[in-house]
């Protein structure tokens, strides 16, 4: 039995649910690395990562490097002794970091690697309308998500699925995950397997204002798989020409009504409690959105107080 001593370094909320599972399964955590704190909110004040409150509130020693080839940054993290380090939800890192440790770097990804190689694998999944995804744990080398495979859990996507009910069944499945896998590591049992190059391997590309915009001349069955793998974050978004006006709107819940129509894709329809859009193939009924720079709404009470015109429209 190896006697471990683990770097940690993750960012955001799924990282701390693996953080939180392997203190309770008494893993030696040495350290934690996490990003710098940054400005947030209207007064732009200085805020913590997920990971640094928790990491805090546990009184677990905390790194926040703004470049990872530091000098001094290196100096800290030797220091820390540490034999095997695990990274979910961080950063690229550079060689003479992932190299580091005697018994490896090995990454928990939210996917089935090969498949959703990069930044976004949980949202994509959803906007693909795949019946399933899951979680890998692998070992760090040189490119993004390419290394040998030491772990997978299959998880099922529902037609139900947001990313962040998605988001959540990962981490917990994520949890054991990493734990079995520290498990294998430290009784000498981990055997990884190099990734096999698939026929059609997807991507999961960072998301932006570009990819996040809703086409209304799609199917409503992927308009509403869009909706629901971008909610709660970044939140799908459209553009609502009502009148003289043009207004960018976000949808953070929606239904869908496969039915057919001759209305033009885009077409909005209201009446005093409901908002339906046309599709090409149906219609995508709106539950929660979001004019700007007001808070997001149920649609009944935003309603209430907001007009749309008959020739109102997304685009």
């Amino acid at each position: 039995m190896r006697d471990l001593r683990i770097v940690f370094m993750g960012t955001p909320d799924f990282a701390v649910g693996i953080l939180k599972k392997l203190l309770e399964e008494k893993k030696n955590i040495a350290g934690v690395i996490t990003a710098p704190d940054r400005p947030a909110g209207r007064g732009r004040k200085l805020r913590p990562s997920a990971v640094k409150e928790f990491a805090v509130s546990k009184n677990l020693p905390v790194l926040q490097p703004t470049n990872l080839k530091n000098d001094a940054f290196l100096t800290e993290l030797k220091e820390l002794k540490a034999n095997l380090q695990i990274v979910v939800a961080f950063r690229m890192l550079p060689k003479v970091i992932w190299s580091l440790p005697e018994y490896g770097t090995f990454n928990l990804h939210a996917s089935l690697l090969p498949q959703y190689r990069g930044a976004a694998p949980i949202n994509w999944a959803i906007i693909n309308q795949e019946e399933k995804t899951g979680v890998t744990t692998f070992f760090i080398d040189e490119k993004i998500d390419t290394g040998a495979i030491i772990l997978k859990e299959e998880v099922a996507i529902t037609e139900q699925d947001t990313a962040g009910s998605l988001h959540d069944k990962l981490m917990d499945v994520g949890s054991e995950l990493v734990v079995k896998t520290v498990t294998e590591i430290e009784t000498a049992n981990a055997e990884p397997i190099p990734q096999i190059q698939e026929v059609t391997v997807k991507d999961a590309p960072k998301l932006s204002s570009e990819n996040t915009r809703i086409n209304w001349n799609d199917t409503v069955e992927a308009i509403d798989a869009f909706i629901r793998g971008l909610s709660p974050y970044p939140v799908a978004w459209s553009k609502l020409e009502n009148e003289s006006e043009t207004l960018k709107v976000k949808i953070y819940s929606a239904t869908k009504e496969v039915i057919a129509h001759s209305e033009k894709p885009g077409t909005v329809t209201t009446d005093k409690k409901s908002m339906k859009v046309a599709t090409k193939n149906g219609y995508i009924y709106i539950k929660v959105l979001q004019l700007p720079g007001k808070r997001k709404m149920d649609i009944a009470s935003l309603l209430n107080g907001f007009s749309f015109a008959k020739d109102a429209k997304l685009v």
